[in-house]
């Protein structure tokens, strides 16, 4: 039961991952005002809010009037906000993933993001800006000297790496290129003595589907929503419309 609690407590953090790791490892990039928190936009879409609070007034004053911000796990908005993204969707953590260093996987450098850029574009693996490489390591599978499959490290709270941006060229599928990145992935992040988990849309059943067969375990279902800021009150020049 003492073990069982403690992991409880450990994978506590990743209820609110994307504060956790703007306010730990991602602390240098992060933009911060009063109790919300965001990557820059050329980085990655995502902020969040201090846990246990509501601060809809500060995610207006730092996203700013008209734009959208992209808090996961996000409360419904209050009115005259509007949802313009709301996908529903899985957490999953490592329970007994097998880690194994693949001599074919390199790690990709910023010279890379321009194929990077377009790898992602093509296979829609989720959010992929010209920074996102800043977050952690990225490795990626070239054939022919074209990169055809890459994965890498997005949030960062304690103890733990999120993988991201797994995704392999249609031209290449069905030869385990995602699978072999993932767990080379895995491996070094045990090198840092962190665990590995992941998100990905509910939808997205195979997937799914590989995840679980690797060994992670769905820990609980999230909901990726982006919201747009309202713009001010007609007639009242830079005030917000508040809840």
């Amino acid at each position: 039961m003492a073990a069982e609690r403690a992991l409880d407590n450990a994978e506590r953090v990743l209820d609110n991952a994307t504060w956790e790791s703007l306010t730990g490892a991602h602390a240098q990039l992060a933009e911060r005002h009063g109790r919300v928190v965001r990557y820059p936009v050329d980085v990655s879409p995502f902020a969040a809010v201090r846990p246990g609070v509501s601060a809809w007034d500060e995610v207006a004053e730092l996203a700013g009037a008209g734009n959208e911000v992209f808090i996961p796990g996000l409360d419904t908005p209050p009115p005259g906000w509007e949802t313009t993204l709301s996908i529903p969707g899985v957490q999953l953590v490592d329970a007994g993933v097998e880690g194994a260093a693949d001599p074919e996987a390199v790690r990709l450098a910023v010279a890379d993001v321009p194929e990077m850029l377009a790898l992602a574009q093509r296979t829609r693996p989720g959010p992929f800006l010209p920074r996102t490489i800043e977050l952690g390591t990225y490795l990626g599978i070239r054939r022919g000297g074209e990169l055809v499959a890459m994965a890498g490290e997005r949030l960062h709270p304690p103890g733990w790496t999120e993988i991201s941006a797994v995704c392999t060229d249609e031209s290449q599928r069905g030869q385990g290129l995602a699978t072999r990145l993932v767990r080379a992935l895995v491996a070094g992040i045990r090198e840092r003595g962190e665990r590995p988990f992941l998100h990905t849309p509910a939808t997205n059943t195979n997937a799914i589907r590989l995840y679980q067969a690797l060994g992670f375990h769905l820990r609980r279902r999230v909901s990726f929503t982006s919201v747009r800021v309202p713009e001010p009150v007609s007639g009242t020049p830079g005030t917000l419309t508040r809840p």
